[in-house]
This record gives C-alpha cells, structure tokens and sequence, in this order.
C-alpha cells in the first residue's frame, strides 16, 4: 500500500503539533481536525488509513466520534486521550477504537502503535479476506479451511472454543480486544461468568501456544481491559 493517510483529531495546539511533526519527519501523509464535527467530515471525505483520536473534543466526545465513524466504516482508530482509567480505555475499545495510548506519551510509542497498525492493514490488504486464507504469525500457524493450528509444523491440539478465540485474536492481530468483545464474539454474550471462563480458556491455550506461558510472545495481556494477539517479526 501507499504510505499511509493520518487524520489526526486534536484540539490542543502543542499535542497537535508534536504529532503532525512527528508524521511529516516520518514521511506519513497527514491531515488535521480540530473537532468532532470536522474529523467526521474529513474521515467520510478524505477516508483516511489511520485516525489518531482525542477523545475530549470542544463539540463531540470522542467516544461519540468512534460510534459514528463505526457505522459506515472499520478505518483503524488509534485514541490518544488524557483519560487514563480503566473504564475510560474500555469504553473507547467497546465503541470501536482499535488501540488506545494515554497522555503524556512518547514519539517511539507513537510510531510503533502506527506500525503494528499498518502492519495489520497490510496483511488484511493481502489476504482479501478470504476465509481459505492461511494466517502465518512467526511459528505459529492457522489453516483456516482445514480448521487446524500448527506450532513450528506441529498441529496444535486445540479444544473448538480454544481454536475460535485464537482465530478471533489473530483475525485482529495488533488489535487490543475487550474481554466484552471476545465474549460476545465467542459466546454470544458477556456475563460476568463469561469473562472467568475467558480468563480459563486463555491460560489453556497459551500452554499450548506459549513455550513460556509466563513470558507470552504471542497474546498479550492488557490487564483489566483484554488481550492482544501479537506481530512476531
């Protein structure tokens, strides 16, 4: 793909700035919203590859900004807020965002975030999402018309609840998803229940998945939030 297209939607000035000079030194295109009302304009006008989001915008809440982009659009979301809670970062994920790095931050944070992110938009480009594809993550390995998991060419032997949440996390590789996400894609619902049964299913399939399931290189843990499936180089 061609280097890839930012809108970012900021209103403070100096954020603002440190973020659009960081792009233009990094050789990313890049466009600027000020507030709600313009990011959703210049996002169904310009169809950016990646937004950088505010979540405390002067007219719309942020959180607002990612239900309506939602509605006609899966653009990757990268919320970059002040807002450091738990709640707050579950909120933005529920509602669509795709990762979620809190003020103050740093560039490399930054630039890696946009990486993992480019990345992910790359393989998807790639594999056109067809459902034959076969999904290749450093060792591991996903067949999904055979429906089997391999490890270094060994067949991973995977429960069917263990085999759907792994290929739910590497469907979204890069992407952090929410344990209401991954519990209604899985279930069909989300119950308090549902989440210790997660939290089950994830240590048993990362000591099948994890050569050291207390150093994970493949699904990171965001604790209180969800899980990441990981880019191994």
């Amino acid at each position: 793909m061609n280097k890839p297209l930012i809108l970012v939607v900021e209103d403070d000035a100096p954020v603002c700035n440190l973020i659009t000079t960081t792009l233009k030194t990094h050789d990313y295109r890049y466009l600027v919203a000020s507030n709600g009302a313009d990011a959703l304009l210049q996002a169904s006008s310009h169809n950016p590859d990646v937004v950088f989001l505010d979540l405390g915008l002067p007219d719309l809440d942020g959180i607002e900004v990612i239900r309506q982009i939602r509605g006609w659009s899966n653009m990757p979301i990268i919320v970059i807020s002040a807002r450091s809670e738990d709640e707050d970062k579950i909120e933005a994920l529920d509602a669509g965002a795709d990762d979620y790095l809190t003020k103050p931050f740093s560039v490399e944070e930054l630039l890696a975030r946009l990486r993992v992110t480019v990345r992910r938009l790359t393989l998807m480009s790639s594999e056109s999402g067809t459902e034959n594809a076969v999904y290749i993550n450093g060792k591991l390995k996903i067949d999904h018309a055979a429906g089997c998991a391999y490890l270094a060419d060994e067949e991973l032997k995977l429960t069917p609840i263990e085999y759907k949440l792994l290929c739910l996390l590497a469907k979204n590789t890069g992407k952090v998803l929410t344990h209401t996400y991954i519990t209604q894609n899985i279930w069909g619902r989300s119950w308090d229940n549902d989440v210790a049964s997660l939290r089950v299913f994830m240590v048993t399939l990362r000591k099948k998945l994890e050569s050291l399931p207390d150093s994970p290189q493949y699904i990171q843990t965001h604790i209180g939030i969800g899980y990441r499936m990981v880019r191994v180089e």
